[in-house]
């Protein structure tokens, strides 16, 4: 199934694609794509409803992000090979955690807002997982079983707030409209293989992220796993697992986001997004 949240920000409803391809509300079914509904048994009693008989939704409404009730965003730093090499970085030895205010969540095509103070705004394409039901200390060949599904995954990095002005990552992972989410997710028995996964970003056309999850250095699985060890996972939380080479901050000289350009990515069989790059109005 491929499950949405539709609507104005902060009164999302939710929804999923039909058969035919358009979208179709769920509210006379469930609250929201968010807590127990993202359980086996939750997604199980979606599956039963005739998505034929559901009431259309316009295919120009806003889509939001994919799930709801978010209580952690959690990102994993230089999980590919190729993008550790770019920036000038080793590969670690245990994966690199940081996490991501839950304010920057927004939807699939939402603009990127670049910060008033920003020089160097960044692209990320990435694969998410939303986790299904509660995990802890959960084994790698149990890990998966609870993942409610996948979605495209737009880490937007300040890097002169990450990496220049010290502390942690968080401040130049957090800004507003930096994590676009959607535009669906796709439950985990639709994807065969969560590491064989192409993906791709462009700015103003020009291909500039061309990976797959196949180059991951720590698997989903092992990911759930480990993170369980630290911190139990709840339903709606989201794991953003890393990006392949081609970021902007990799180019040679750098290349940033600029307002006035347009960004689109996407991950084979999870969708894609389009960002307007716009200057903070506030």
């Amino acid at each position: 199934m491929k499950l949405l949240r539709h609507g104005p920000l902060g009164a999302e409803k939710p929804g999923m694609i039909g058969p035919d391809g358009s979208i179709r509300d769920l509210s006379g079914v469930v609250p929201d794509i968010a807590g127990a509904v993202l359980s086996d048994a939750g997604l199980a009693a979606i599956r039963k409803v005739d998505a034929a008989s559901l009431p259309f939704v316009s295919s120009s409404t806003r889509l939001g992000a994919c799930v709801g009730g978010t209580g952690k965003f959690i990102c994993i730093g230089l999980n590919y090979s190729d993008h550790a090499a770019e920036t000038g970085a080793t590969v670690p030895p245990e994966p690199i955690i940081f996490m991501k205010a839950t304010s920057a969540i927004c939807g699939p095509n939402d603009p990127i807002i670049i910060p008033r103070t920003s020089v160097k705004t960044d692209w990320e394409v990435e694969l998410a997982v939303i986790i299904g039901t509660k995990a802890k200390y959960v084994t790698e060949a149990d890990a998966l079983n609870h993942v409610a599904g996948y979605a495209v995954s737009n880490d937007v990095s300040e890097r002169a707030f990450q990496t220049e002005r010290s502390g942690q990552w968080t401040k130049g992972k957090s800004c507003d409209n930096f994590g676009q989410l959607g535009p669906w997710l796709v439950t985990r028995d639709e994807v065969a293989d969560p590491q064989n996964l192409a993906m791709w970003l462009t700015v103003n056309g020009t291909k500039m992220q061309n990976g797959s999850t196949t180059t991951m250095v720590y698997g989903v699985a092992f990911l759930v796993s480990y993170l369980s060890q630290f911190m139990t996972l709840h339903p709606g939380d989201v794991i953003s697992t890393g990006t392949p080479p081609g970021v902007g901050l990799g180019m040679k000289p750098p290349r940033f986001l600029k307002p006035g350009e347009v960004v689109e990515l996407g991950i084979a069989g999870l969708g894609q997004q389009r960002q307007d790059v716009i200057a903070d109005p506030a």
